[in-house]
C-alpha cells in the first residue's frame, strides 16, 4: 500500500516541521515560524493545530487579517477545537472588533465550561463590549462636537513653587526648555500640565494650517533624516538624537507616524516631538500613522498612559490634534513619504492626496485609510491586506504611482524589519522602522534614512536598542489585551 505509506510519512514529516516551527516561535522568529507552519500545512492541511499555531504567529507580527483567516480554517477543520475560536477572538480583539471577539470567547466557554482562563477572558470581553455600547450611547454626533481646546486656558493653571522641572518662559518654546524636559523624562519625571497643554495647543494651531500633503524643500548640500515608527520607545528616540544630532533648521527630521502606543513612554515621545516642532517648525515634520487614532490608542496603551501621566482632558486633546497631522510628505518633488502605502486604484495623483479632508478619525476604506494601513507585497498586482485593513500592493503598483506623479521613490514605515529597513519593488520602495527590539521582544534593529540634496540618495543608518527603565511595553494597554501578551 504505497499510497498509505506515503501519507504516513507526510504526516510524520509535517509533525517534525511543526516542532521546528514551535522552536522558531519560541525564539521570537515569527516570520520563520510562519514559513515552517506553512510547510507543515502543505503536508497535512487537516490538522487544526497547525492552522491555529500559524494564526498566533501572524498575530505576533500584527497581521490580524491573516490570523483571523488561519483561525477560521482551524475551526473549519475541527469545529470543537477551542483554540481556533480563542486565536480568532484574540485577533478580532487586537483590531478593536470587540463584538466579534465576544462571540468567539462565548464559544470557547461553551467548549470548555470549566476552564478558568476562558471564563476570565469572557468576563473581560463582556465588560469591554458593555463599555463600548455605553460610549456609543452617550457620544455626541461629529457635527455637534465642540473642540476640547476651547475649554482650556493653560495660562490660568498655577505652577506650584515646589515644581522644579522644565518651564516655558512666556510663549516661546526654546531649545534649553526642550533639553531640560528630555532630561527630566530620562529620569522619569513628568512635565507640568500647564506646559504640556501649552505645547499641544500650540501644535494644534500649527498643524491645522498645514495641507494633507506637505512639500519639503531640502536645499543642495543639506540633509533631511527620515525616521519610521517609534512606538513610545522614548529612550531609543533619545539615542537617535545622540547618533544623528538634535532636530534643528540645519538638521531637520521627518517622523513618519506611529509615535505612540505599545511602548510605555509614549507621552514622553509625543511631547518631545511636539516641543521640537513648536521650537522650530522647519526642524521637524510629523506624519500621521495608523496608531494616531482613537481606536488604536484605546487598545494599545496611549490612552491609558495619558490618563495616568496627564489627565482625561489630554486624552480628548491628543485625539483631536492627531486628526490634524498631515498624511504624507514629498521631498524635493522626488521622494514620496507615507506611513502605510499605496492605493486600491491606479491613477491617484498627489493633488488627490492634497484634497483629502483629513480632519477626522481614519475611515475603514478609501485613500486616507490606504495611506495609513497598506503594505507592499513581493508579487505583482494587489491583494487583501494581511492586517485586515487596507491592502497589499506589488512592484507594478509602485512603479505606476511613481510614473504618474513624476517621482523616484516611495519611503514608508508601518512594519517591523529585522535590519530596521527593507528595500523592495526593484529598489523603488524602502520600509524604515525606528523602534529597535520592538516591544522588548522582536530583536530587530532600528534604522533611519539620511537624504542629501540634490541627488537624494538614501543613506541608511541602523542602530540597536538601548536600555530603558523597567516599565514593560503595553503597561497601560487595555486590560483585556494585556491578558494575551
Amino acid at each position: 500500500m504505497p499510497g498509505m505509506e506515503n501519507e504516513g510519512s507526510n504526516l510524520s514529516r509535517a509533525e517534525e516541521i511543526k516542532n521546528q516551527a514551535n522552536e522558531a516561535f519560541k525564539a521570537h522568529k515569527y516570520g520563520q515560524a510562519i514559513d515552517l507552519y506553512t510547510q507543515a500545512i502543505e503536508l497535512n492541511s487537516q490538522n487544526a493545530v497547525y492552522w491555529a499555531n500559524r494564526s498566533l504567529a501572524h498575530t505576533k507580527l500584527e497581521e490580524y487579517g491573516s490570523a483571523i483567516q488561519d483561525a477560521t480554517k482551524a475551526i473549519e477543520v475541527d469545529p470543537k477545537y477551542s483554540k481556533g475560536y480563542y486565536r480568532r477572538g484574540a485577533a478580532y480583539l487586537a483590531m478593536g472588533k470587540f463584538k466579534e471577539a465576544l462571540k468567539d470567547f462565548q464559544q470557547v466557554k461553551r467548549i470548555c465550561p470549566n476552564d478558568p482562563d476562558a471564563t476570565k477572558k469572557l468576563k473581560e470581553c463582556e465588560k469591554a463590549v458593555m463599555k463600548l455600547k455605553f460610549e456609543e450611547a452617550i457620544s455626541v454626533p461629529e457635527s455637534e462636537r465642540r473642540s476640547v481646546a476651547d475649554s482650556i486656558d493653560y495660562r490660568a493653571i498655577k505652577v506650584e513653587p515646589q515644581y522644579l522641572g522644565a518651564k516655558i518662559e512666556g510663549d516661546v518654546v526654546t531649545l534649553d526648555f526642550v533639553k531640560k524636559m528630555m532630561d527630566d523624562f530620562k529620569n522619569q519625571k513628568c512635565l507640568h500640565k500647564r506646559y504640556a497643554f501649552q505645547i499641544v495647543l500650540q501644535m494644534r494651531e500649527m498643524l491645522q494650517a498645514l495641507p494633507s500633503l506637505v512639500d519639503i524643500n531640502v536645499p543642495d548640500g543639506c540633509l533631511l533624516t527620515v525616521c519610521g515608527d517609534v512606538h513610545g520607545q522614548f529612550y531609543d528616540l533619545i539615542n537617535i538624537f545622540e547618533l544623528n544630532g538634535l532636530p534643528s533648521e540645519e538638521n531637520p527630521y521627518l517622523f513618519n507616524g506611529d509615535f505612540v502606543d505599545r511602548g510605555s513612554f509614549s507621552v514622553e515621545v509625543i511631547l518631545t516631538l511636539f516641543a521640537f516642532k513648536c521650537m522650530c517648525p522647519s526642524a521637524i515634520y510629523l506624519a500621521r500613522g495608523n496608531h494616531e487614532s482613537k481606536s488604536m490608542n484605546k487598545i494599545y496603551g496611549f490612552e491609558g498612559e495619558v490618563r495616568s501621566k496627564l489627565s482625561e482632558t489630554f486624552v480628548e486633546l491628543f485625539a483631536e490634534v492627531f486628526c490634524y497631522l498631515p498624511l504624507a510628505h514629498v521631498i524635493n518633488q522626488k521622494v514620496f513619504v507615507v506611513h502605510g502605502g499605496l492605493f486600491s486604484v491606479d491613477g491617484v495623483k498627489l493633488s488627490d492626496i492634497r484634497a483629502i479632508d483629513r480632519f477626522c478619525e481614519p475611515p475603514e476604506e478609501g485613500l486616507m485609510c490606504e495611506l495609513l494601513w497598506s503594505d507592499p507585497q513581493p508579487y505583482p498586482g494587489r491583494g487583501p491586506s494581511k492586517r485586515g485593513v487596507g491592502l497589499s500592493f506589488g512592484a507594478d503598483v509602485t512603479r505606476r504611482f511613481l510614473q504618474d506623479n513624476n517621482l523616484d521613490l516611495v519611503v514608508r514605515s508601518h512594519e517591523v524589519k529585522d535590519e530596521g529597513y527593507e528595500i523592495e519593488h526593484d529598489g523603488k520602495l524602502i520600509t524604515v522602522f525606528s523602534a529597535p527590539n520592538y516591544c522588548d521582544q522582536m530583536g530587530n534593529k532600528g534604522a533611519f534614512i539620511r537624504f542629501e540634496a540634490p541627488d537624494l540618495k538614501p543613506n541608511i543608518v541602523t542602530f540597536s536598542a538601548v536600555p530603558h527603565p523597567d516599565v514593560k511595553p503595553m503597561a497601560y494597554a487595555n486590560n483585556f489585551l494585556r491578558m494575551f501578551q
